[in-house]
């Protein structure tokens, strides 16, 4: 049962920040990290990016790969100095308010709600595409894999996979953190195997497209277009998105100042050098052409691994298949973190209904926007499915679009709100001006080329309404329906963006940390 916090015994009505009820010291740096990994869902996320990738900037990747790492790199450390001087499970939404108030507040906690929403829709749909997969090579009937095909069966299975998925993160951090280090421990195995036997296939010959390594692959200056580098490291940024999970989780964590923080760019870090070796071996074993295993052919795009594990890991393929599957699996359940939490601080600052302000009283976690995230993810799942020729490329594309928004955003919160002391030290003006402000710069620069470009009706997919890019009017109507929302909410409960909640740009030496409950261990 979810039972609501009274906002006067928990330092609300200090207008400061405020713990709201989960439970503290759950989760230590090694936890923190492997949810962080499982967030970023690596064998789902290459299986749907490398081919988008690919197509549009070809032997390239791993260079576009390295750009879009830098700039997640670089945020990620502005992250780690707002979570160390205001650890708060909002994230982008209390960080924002602090440094610009409460209407840029709203919309970044709003842009981190949708972008996880869409992830969620896209894992759902990979879950279940490699669902049938995995049921088709192990009974040895090809035509199991087609019933992923079926747009109904395929819309219900996914809703069992969501439905399974929230019930596991309605149970709290203990019930998500012992999922995670199994299905994060084989998927990595599972991935540094496919790497390896692909490069065994180009040494010995027998690979499908052999190419020859080139340091050339690692130059992002060689794409031709500007267009095409901003679409590149739109995807590439898409594939390092979910780090930010170790942050939202803060108030759990048994140190949470300094715990999310390394985890954090701990998780970047690997998660860099994996993608970095299996975007190689891939490349060295398909090339980019268009053949049946090209990875220029637009039939296995949206499903590179799929078509690649037979002829790379032979009897073993059914390994990638159920590594691709527990990865979906695995990211579906640890996404919800993200969003339940962040509505849980906006319905307790009351920038949100006060019912998402609800704590379970057995689990201590944020049980209704949980639901309420599965629910609203299921629903824009099953629309994409009806209105998308590739629903797998449209939604990642939208998706980096949305990051690129709130992740912005919270660079430049960064930059502001150290303003005054950024200039100190050395170590203050790189962590806490610097990087940030770099960081923010390159994403606000790809949100805004990639949106011009998307309102091209071939962007994508090629899937469009009226002539414009469906990639296009999703991004504009999230953005909007966020604007739209956030006036509702100021005309029901004004509280929140008149500063009775929550105030704006306290000085970063005299902030407090949130305070645990009583009753609570730390």
């Amino acid at each position: 049962m979810d039972a609501p916090l009274d906002s006067s015994s928990d330092g609300l009505a200090g207008k400061g920040l405020s713990a709201k009820g989960l439970s503290a010291g759950t989760i230590g740096i090694l936890g923190a990290t492997v949810i962080g990994i499982s967030c970023i869902a690596p064998a789902y996320t290459l299986t749907a990016s490398l081919g988008p990738t690919v197509a549009v900037v070809g032997t390239q990747m791993p260079g576009i790969f390295l750009v879009g790492f830098l700039p997640m790199l670089l945020v990620a450390l502005g992250y780690r100095e707002l979570n160390h001087a205001m650890p708060d499970s909002g994230t982008s939404f209390t960080w924002a308010t602090r440094a610009f108030g409460p209407w840029v507040g709203w919309l970044g906690g709003w842009g981190l709600i949708v972008a996880t929403v869409v992830v969620l829709s896209n894992l759902a749909g990979v879950a279940v595409d490699f669902f049938y997969l995995a049921l088709a090579q192990i009974f040895g009937n090809p035509s199991l894999a087609d019933l992923a095909l079926n747009l109904p069966l395929n819309i219900v299975t996914c809703l069992a996979f969501m439905v399974a998925a929230c019930y596991v993160a309605y149970r709290g951090m203990e019930a998500t953190k012992a999922v995670q280090y199994w299905l994060v421990g084989f998927q990595l195995i599972v991935l540094v195997w496919f790497t390896v036997a692909a490069i065994v296939h180009v040494s010995n010959g027998s690979a499908f497209d052999a190419t020859s390594f080139s340091l050339d692959w690692f130059n992002p200056f060689a794409v031709p277009t500007f267009s095409a580098f901003a679409a590149g490291v739109s995807l590439s940024i898409f594939i390092f998105w979910g780090w930010d999970v170790t942050l939202t989780m803060n108030e759990e964590t048994k140190n949470p100042k300094t715990t999310p923080g390394r985890a954090a760019t701990l998780t970047v870090v690997i998660i860099f050098v994996l993608y970095v070796a299996v975007a190689v071996a891939a490349l060295m074993f398909s090339g980019i052409g268009a053949g049946a295993l090209g990875l220029g052919n637009a039939d296995i795009s949206g499903n590179v691994l799929a078509a690649l594990a037979g002829p790379i890991m032979g009897p073993f393929a059914i390994l990638l298949s159920l590594a691709v599957l527990s990865s979906s699996a695995a990211s579906l359940q640890s996404t919800f973190v993200g969003p339940a939490r962040t509505m849980l601080a906006m319905g307790h600052y009351q920038a949100f209904p006060k019912r998402f302000a609800s704590i379970t009283q057995r689990y201590k976690s944020p049980g209704f926007a949980t639901v309420v995230a599965g629910a609203v993810a299921w629903g824009f799942y099953a629309v994409m499915r009806v209105l998308s020729q590739n629903v797998l490329t449209d939604t990642i594309l939208t998706l980096g679009m949305m990051i690129c928004f709130y992740y912005g955003v919270t660079a430049f919160a960064c930059v502001w709100y150290f303003r005054r002391n950024a200039f100190e030290s050395i170590r203050s003006f790189f962590f806490k001006f610097l990087a940030p402000l770099v960081g923010g710069v390159i994403l606000a620069v790809i949100f805004v080329t990639t949106l011009i470009d998307s309102a091209n009706p071939d962007f994508g997919s090629g899937s469009n309404v009226a002539g414009l890019g469906l990639v296009f009017i999703l991004g504009i109507c999230l953005l909007l329906a966020g604007v739209v929302l956030m006036f509702v909410m100021r005309a029901v409960n004004p509280a929140f963006f008149t500063g009775q909640t929550l105030t704006r740009d306290l000085s970063p030496a005299t902030e407090r940390p949130a305070e645990t409950p009583a009753g609570q261990t730390s």
